[in-house]
């Protein structure tokens, strides 16, 4: 595992280290929630500040310069928002991830575990492949922070949720996903190891194609990718 960002602390929020898919090395990021009272206070509940942004963006120097492919796991509510952050850099150090991400010449495969909020979850999303569990869900912010400030009535919630497309199957349509991890029936909390033993299988597949393409055929398509999100036509 490699802590710390060199500049400020370790941010137990994102979790990064070195790992092998069937042999082949492989660099994992991380964002971590915990499951229990003291966990979720390590961990911040999920929500990064700078320097866990600015650890994730030196594991992912560090993955260039050795050509390991990166497999993100993308689970927050959205970055932290308090003072402190603000004061240490938090927008840019989304904005620094964002605009290194584009360039980077190795493959990398983001996985929507449970929850993708906002810039929070972009900072580790710019992939050249987008995945999401059935059950998890991708959007701008909470469908309750939507509600409260379109609406501004924190109970239309679940109308705000079915206006947003945050869905795995809304976002597969969309073209923001490339595709749906299945879930056995009940969530996957139920059955973890049905689900991981697909992702396994299928992150196996694309981590062998996509180190096979040409380095700038690979930059082309993820460039041409995130441009392509939001186009729309309008009609007469």
């Amino acid at each position: 595992e490699m802590h710390g960002d060199r500049l400020f602390s370790d941010d137990r929020s994102v979790l990064t280290g070195i790992g092998f898919l069937e042999g082949v090395p492989v660099t994992v990021i991380a964002q971590e929630k915990g499951t229990n009272t003291r966990e979720k206070i390590e961990h911040n509940f999920g929500m990064p500040n700078p320097e866990g942004y600015r650890k994730a963006l030196r594991a992912m120097r560090q993955a260039e310069k050795f050509r390991r492919p990166i497999i993100f796991i993308i689970d927050t509510p959205g970055a932290y928002p308090g003072i402190e952050a603000e004061e240490r850099g938090q927008a840019s150090a989304i904005a620094e991830n964002l605009a290194a991400m584009a360039g980077l010449k190795v493959p990398m495969i983001a996985i929507v575990l449970g929850e993708g909020g906002s810039g929070g979850a972009l900072a580790i999303g710019v992939a050249d492949e987008t995945w999401m569990f059935e059950n998890a869900i991708y959007a701008i912010l909470s469908p309750e922070g939507f509600a409260s400030i379109l609406y501004k009535d924190v109970f239309l919630a679940k109308y705000a949720a079915s206006v947003m497309k945050l869905t795995a199957e809304d976002l597969l349509a969309y073209g923001v996903i490339d595709m749906i991890i299945p879930e056995a029936e009940g969530g996957l909390h139920l059955n973890a190891e049905y689900s991981f033993s697909f992702l396994k299988a299928k992150l196996t597949e694309k981590v062998k194609e996509l180190k096979s393409a040409n380095v700038e055929e690979l930059l082309a398509k993820r460039y041409k990718k995130f441009r392509n999100m939001g186009a729309y036509e309008e009609r007469p």
